[in-house]
């Protein structure tokens, strides 16, 4: 028990948004709107006994407007994470514009991007009362900002992962970013320019991804496991190759200066962090916590899901 609760300390559970509400296409109905908000508030009380460290702010988390992902954040044990969005008539930070943590002696800032590409034009009624300013100078400010305070900056990004990767090469000192929008599951995440590891899961709950660092040193970069398991699995081969009867002396040649390229390339990973990822479907074969199973029946006891109708035969 006390192995589990140390291993505990060293996790972030993260989200970078749009979990509350369905895909937004047009304002809901008013017949919809009690199910609607009981099922947001269903999912940040459970999100609280997942024990959440933070979550970003999406588009659709908007749905029901400013006011309501206020009085919903109140009741929220972690902070809702948004720096680039801010109160129309205030002038203020709607939200936190970032986190400050640290595990094993290790400084983590985690701050939120927003993207005012995502709405539907200037009549969206979920921008209403709000100023949504550049990602761009907004993600320059909060790494010159985290940067003296942090070893590790981490942005839970609803920017859309092609615009995570322009972030990504354009700007240096982020080194996790943690996607969301476009809805894609990267088993095998990029690794920017500028040394940020791009991540992102499939949308609403269907996935989880999880990311484990490992440090050596305390430099905040970090190669991919799996590429250095690529690169020793091509090593062997090419070893294999060099020991086959019949290959000409030019083959040989060849093999050689591709094996000694290699063995160069995992020298240089020698003593550097690493990371392995991994995506896991949350099927029917995942257990359900019985106090969030509990609320779920409950909610649907009060707002059961429509039965499909029957075809004729």
């Amino acid at each position: 028990m006390r192995e589990t609760r140390e291993a505990e300390k060293r996790v972030l559970v993260l989200d970078a948004g749009d979990l509350l509400f369905k895909k937004f296409s047009k304002p809901v109905q008013e017949d919809e709107l009690k199910m609607v908000a009981e099922r947001a508030h269903l999912i940040i009380e459970s999100f609280n006994l997942m024990g959440y460290d933070a979550l970003g702010v999406g588009d659709d988390d908007l749905t029901l407007g400013k006011d309501f992902l206020l009085e919903i954040a109140k009741k929220a044990n972690f902070p809702l994470l948004s720096a680039n969005l801010f109160d129309e008539s205030s002038g203020k930070p709607l939200f936190q514009p970032y986190l400050l943590k640290e595990i094993d002696g290790l400084r983590i800032g985690i701050f939120g991007l927003l993207s005012p590409d995502l709405f539907l034009g200037e009549g969206d009624l979920r921008k209403k009362g709000l100023i949504l300013k550049s990602p761009v100078e907004t993600a320059q400010n909060m790494i010159k900002e985290l940067q003296p305070k942090t070893d590790l900056v981490i942005l839970l990004s609803h920017l859309g992962y092609p615009k995570d990767l322009e972030l990504a090469n354009t700007l240096s000192g982020i080194h996790l970013i943690i996607g969301s929008h476009t809805g894609i599951n990267l088993p095998y995440p990029r690794v920017a320019y500028n040394r940020t590891i791009v991540l992102q899961t499939a949308p609403k709950g269907m996935y989880a991804g999880r990311i484990d660092l490992t440090f050596h040193n305390r430099e905040p970069f970090f190669y991919n496991t799996a590429a250095k398991q690529t690169m020793e699995q091509g090593l062997r081969s090419l070893h294999y190759r060099l020991m086959e009867k019949g290959a000409t002396e030019a083959e040989k040649a060849q093999w050689q200066k591709a094996k000694e390229e290699v063995e160069r390339n995992l020298r240089q990973l020698q003593g550097k962090n690493e990371f392995t990822n991994a995506i896991f479907l949350l099927g029917e074969s995942t257990k359900d916590d019985p106090r969030i199973r509990k609320m779920v029946d409950l909610y649907l006891s009060k707002f059961p899901e429509p039965k499909k109708a029957q075809s004729a035969r």
